[in-house]
């Protein structure tokens, strides 16, 4: 309802109905509608940040970690419901939005802190660190864009966007292709969305 006809013009009443439930219901779980857009934005990040730190015990090779924050990244932006932030103009108003934009400056600095000692050094030197960064968490969200125009995300297209993420870093594509062999074997050991709407 956020996306298709925007956050001010939708009620929580209307909410409710949608859900199935009466609105004092929907007051039980969420004291106004910002929570609930608070709720639909962190399922679009937290997923990917709260799985850093297993990824990072499960093995000490670079590529494969970078490459797997990228793959569950996808997969996040994939299986959320919705991608409300990419969508809802209106939503960057509201109180509360600026936590999104927070989680997702941490994230792009994840992503550069993660990339920095894996990208070749031209690379590096043209973006630099911080645009590096960025610019990877676009390449991840691409998969909006895809979702947006009806298209169901696999894991095919995970893995190509993940992988896309590592040639952006200029990665050698057989150190991509044994980060991709190596993160099979541990993608069972995550959590991670299935993605696909």
């Amino acid at each position: 309802m956020f996306t298709s006809r925007g956050y001010a013009a939708t009620s929580t009443r209307e909410i409710a109905e949608a859900v199935g439930i009466r609105q004092a219901s929907l007051y039980y779980h969420f004291a106004g509608k910002d929570e609930i857009l608070s709720e639909l934005l962190s399922q679009t990040i937290r997923p990917t940040v709260d799985s850093l730190a297993r990824i990072e015990s499960l093995t000490d090779d670079p590529d494969t970690v970078f490459y797997l924050v990228a793959l569950t990244d996808v997969r996040t932006l994939a299986g959320a419901p919705h991608n409300i932030g990419y969508l809802a103009p209106d939503v960057a108003q509201v109180e509360g939005f600026e936590e999104f934009t927070a989680a997702r400056d941490h994230l792009a600095a994840t992503y550069a802190r993660l990339a920095e000692p894996i990208t070749s050094p031209d690379v590096l030197g043209r973006l630099g660190t911080a645009r590096l960064g960025e610019q990877l968490v676009h390449t991840v969200e691409e998969v909006i864009g895809l979702r947006n125009a009806g298209r169901r995300i696999g894991l095919d297209d995970a893995v190509w966007i993940a992988s896309s993420c590592l040639r952006l870093c200029g990665v050698a594509p057989a150190r991509i292709e044994l980060a991709q062999k190596t993160a099979e074997t541990l993608l069972d050991l995550l959590d991670v969305p299935e993605g696909g709407d």
